[in-house]
């Protein structure tokens, strides 16, 4: 398969994180072009309640880079590759014996068989002092249990990268959910202004242009954007406790960011065919190199139990000290009683290689069954993970497409909402007589503005929705190709 890539600025985009939005506090938003709606930035922590939480600003890159450092998930993964690596370490030693170092004492007394046959009585000692080397192992297991251990070695790398791309996609969900909390907030608030201004403009009409149904119905509204807005605060606790808790950070924070909560990222291009896209994830995707090491490695163990009955198992041991086979050279003396003398050096060797049918060879061809059923799950789960990140993928790809289209959409109906409620308060005091002798009524109903105001929170509500939309599905397409997680934190 051919390994594809597209253009992705990741690391543009992190400098320009970093240069442009590194300041400890806050900037102010940019001007938009003409063509696009005036977004208020949200209130710093500083004017509004924080439940006691300390503020807390940080911007994008570098909540990635604390996230790859910091996150459990992680350091999980990483502990289990370490522990891997040292399986591995130890199934390639397996040719190398153990060795023991020590001293031996004999004693004998009364009856001893000689080797022809006849039962004397002997009283005799011995001592050695020396070592040997000692070892029982398999050839096969010597040449295969590295070989698996080795893919399970490539599998732990694999889910170590996983375990990082996984952290960035909650990461910045966490983040871009702040945001939107943050967006919504200030798009409550500035609905209340406005609701406050209308109430302020029916303050000074006259006595009984508004009717007191549609005064109600102002107040109402002010008093439910209030509320709204108090439970955006809500919401932004409660997605910075969740960001601060894949940062791994002390909970009782608040997060400012420092970024506006309109701020688009954009990370891959949408004008691929996905059918284009699905071949990049299965080349990159680390899940996949993970299950494929998997497969190789149950493989190997296979292997390992067709040749063990062919393969010899290799003893080594000393025979100098018959009673524990332990000592095989050294300085060996003794005599009769509990005389100790003669002593010289001293070795003796014993080497078998052995055959082993287990269980007359049923234990054999219940090892290969289990070892052939082993590799045929694996199998089944490297067929289940490449249909899974066919569908994230495919899942990913529309979401960021319809987020996008989205974003032109809500621009528009936040510029006209506010266009709408600006001209009608402008018009609130306006008034016009029906007909010759009729009564004053006003222009525009203190009800036309409550609507407009209406329209304008859920505007506001749609444009930030729709912004961090685009940006979480822009992180999961990220996720969905594989692409490393580290090209988007290991930016300066």
């Amino acid at each position: 398969m051919t390994r594809l890539r597209i253009p992705i600025p990741c690391l543009i985009l992190v400098l320009w994180l970093s240069l442009c939005h590194g300041q400890e506090e806050a900037p102010a938003p940019r001007p938009l072009p003409p063509d696009r709606p005036n977004v208020p930035a949200p209130p710093p922590l500083t004017t509004i309640a924080t439940a006691g939480g300390k503020p807390y600003p940080i911007n994008l890159p570098t909540a990635m880079k604390l996230g790859n450092v910091r996150n459990l998930d992680i350091q999980l993964a990483t502990r289990q590759l370490q522990s891997a690596a040292a399986q591995l370490q130890g199934a390639r030693v397996l040719w190398l014996p153990n060795l023991f170092f020590g001293v031996d004492y004999n004693r004998h007394d009364g009856p001893i068989q000689q080797i022809d046959g006849p039962v004397i009585d002997a009283s005799r000692s011995s001592f050695m002092v020396g070592g040997a080397p000692y070892a029982v192992f398999a050839i096969a297991d010597a040449i295969f249990q590295p070989l698996a251990a080795r893919q399970t070695v490539r599998a732990r790398q694999a889910q170590v990268q996983a375990a990082a791309n996984d952290t960035l996609v909650a990461l910045t969900q966490a983040y871009f959910n702040l945001q939107q909390a943050r967006g919504e907030l200030a798009g409550y608030l500035d609905a209340l202004q406005y609701a406050e201004d209308l109430l302020g403009r029916l303050d000074k009409l006259a006595p009984g242009l508004a009717p007191s149904l549609e005064v109600n119905r102002a107040r109402s509204l002010a008093a439910r954007l209030r509320q709204t807005a108090l439970q955006s605060q809500n919401n932004w606790r409660a997605a910075s406790a969740e960001l601060l808790r894949v940062l791994y950070l002390d909970p009782t924070l608040v997060v400012e960011p420092v970024e506006p909560p309109h701020l688009r990222v954009s990370l891959l291009p949408l004008d691929k065919p996905v059918d284009d896209l699905i071949p990049i994830a299965l080349t990159n995707r680390p899940e996949l190199a993970a299950q494929q090491a998997l497969v190789q490695a149950s493989l190997r163990l296979l292997r390992l139990e067709k040749m063990r009955p062919l393969m010899p198992s290799l003893l080594l041991r000393g025979w100098s000290t018959p009673v524990t086979g332990t000592l095989a050279f050294g300085y060996f003396g003794g005599g009769t009683n509990s005389d100790l003398s003669n002593f010289n050096m001293r070795q003796d060797w014993d080497i078998q290689a052995l055959w082993t049918l287990q269980n007359f060879g049923l234990g054999n061809r219940a090892l290969i069954r289990q070892r052939t059923a082993d590799n045929r799950a694996a199998l089944v789960e490297l067929f289940r993970v490449q249909d899974r990140v066919a569908a994230e993928v495919v899942q990913a790809y529309a979401l960021a497409q319809t987020a996008a289209s989205r974003i032109s959409e809500t621009e528009a109906e936040l510029r006209e909402a506010q266009t709408l409620v600006r001209e009608n308060l402008t018009a609130l005091g306006h008034t016009q007589r029906l007909g010759e002798g009729g009564p004053i009524q006003l222009v525009t109903r203190p009800l036309e503005v409550v609507t407009a105001v209406q329209m304008l929170q859920q505007a506001y509500a749609d444009f930030y929705q729709a912004i961090n939309d685009s940006n979480r599905a822009q992180f999961q397409l990220y996720r969905a190709l594989g692409n490393p997680a580290q090209a988007l934190a290991s930016a300066p």
